[in-house]
């Protein structure tokens, strides 16, 4: 401390921000709700909770359970409408490139601090030398978990020639030992979440060769797990988010190729590497930027509630989970109060923080 203030008090005073809008996703409509609520509350600020009006059913749940334990909730657009046009609001959780464009815009109104999770194609480098078999089962896992509506599913594979006719056949054998020889029959695998979602995901089948799978069922909104080979740089399902349970698989000459391939791209949610050189695992690591990274599996670094989540550039900004949730919507207000020479007063010392919590 300079010499100037050595005798003073200096503290961080943690304050709420005042207001928070959470609007939730449709994909995991729960977690991606109550998460976010549950700090933004422990950090002392009344809430306004938007849940995904896509997940109907759980948005009524929710409207129906949380006023048991909060003081009241609304469901309601209305809510994020007016909040638009508030100078008080003062912090927003999101999980939709479009959604997050027009918050953007209102909130740069009011100069808003803004937390965004935005998804993004996230990719999982193979590499040549690996467990085929156990990188196939944990690339099945993570992408057709929830039908590959997951915003850090591995959006798609990037490995040789060579290396895509070692994994195809492992890949068979991991979706048919996960969900049966006939997956639409699993208890396991689950449907496309609405009509208009079935219809996108429908039209990305047209790219590439159907390697595994392909089968739909549009009365039910069912689309089997599908791998795609031989698919361009220039088609659909390279150039936006799958969220679908259709796994591409592109095709490079070598791993300084897919890597840069990877960064001539907007910066992903994840990025995925499989090797059995930790060489080439920390290669990948270092060269590449993305908002998380799990090298030898998929997913799990999201679990670790130690590890702050969230994306970058175009994937989103801002971290959350854990603690880091807390500090999201935490404003840390640095204090110096100085010692008076006329009084023996002894300034005091933060011991709680300043919290307001109400959710509407």
């Amino acid at each position: 401390m300079p010499c100037m203030t050595q005798l003073d008090c200096a503290f961080i005073q943690k304050d709420p921000y005042g207001v928070v809008l959470i609007i939730g996703a449709f994909n995991f409509p729960i977690q991606l709700t109550l998460l976010p609520l549950v700090g933004a509350i422990a950090a002392g600020n009344c809430v306004i909770l938007k849940p995904s009006e896509v997940s109907s059913c759980t948005e009524r749940l929710l409207a129906e359970a949380l006023p048991c334990y909060l003081d009241s909730v609304s469901s309601s657009i209305a809510s994020f409408a007016l909040l638009k046009n508030q100078n008080e609001a003062e912090g927003f959780l999101i999980w939709s490139v479009r959604v997050g464009k027009i918050i953007m815009t209102a909130a740069a109104k009011h100069v808003t601090p803004l937390t965004l999770e935005l998804g993004g194609k996230s990719p999982c480098y193979v590499d040549k030398c690996c467990n085929f078999q156990n990188a196939a089962n944990r690339i099945v896992w993570g992408k057709f978990l929830n039908a590959g509506q997951t915003c850090i599913a591995p959006d798609y594979v990037i490995c040789t020639v060579e290396t895509q006719e070692r994994l195809m056949p492992c890949l068979r054998q991991a979706i048919c030992e996960f969900f049966g020889n006939e997956p639409k029959q699993s208890a396991d695998f689950g449907r496309m979440v609405n009509d208009r979602h079935f219809q996108r995901a429908r039209a990305l089948l047209e790219c590439g060769r159907v390697a595994i799978g392909g089968e739909i069922d549009e009365r039910e909104r069912y689309i089997a797990p599908t791998v795609l080979a031989d698919v361009k740089e220039w088609e659909p399902i390279m150039q936006e988010e799958v969220l679908a349970p259709i796994l591409p698989i592109f095709t490079v000459n070598d791993m300084e190729e897919a890597i840069h391939f990877i960064n001539c791209r907007d910066r992903p949610l994840a990025v995925y590497a499989f090797s059995c050189d930790n060489k080439v695992v920390n290669e990948v690591l270092d060269r590449t930027s993305s908002g998380g990274f799990c090298g030898n599996d998929t997913l799990l670094h999201v679990s670790l509630i130690t590890l702050p989540f969230g994306g970058i550039g175009c994937s989103g900004f801002g971290k959350y989970h854990g603690k880091f949730t807390f500090d999201t919507f935490t404003h840390f207000r640095g204090c110096l109060l100085r010692i008076r020479s006329d009084t023996n007063l002894v300034p005091r010392k933060q011991t709680q923080n300043r919290s307001n919590s109400k959710t509407f």
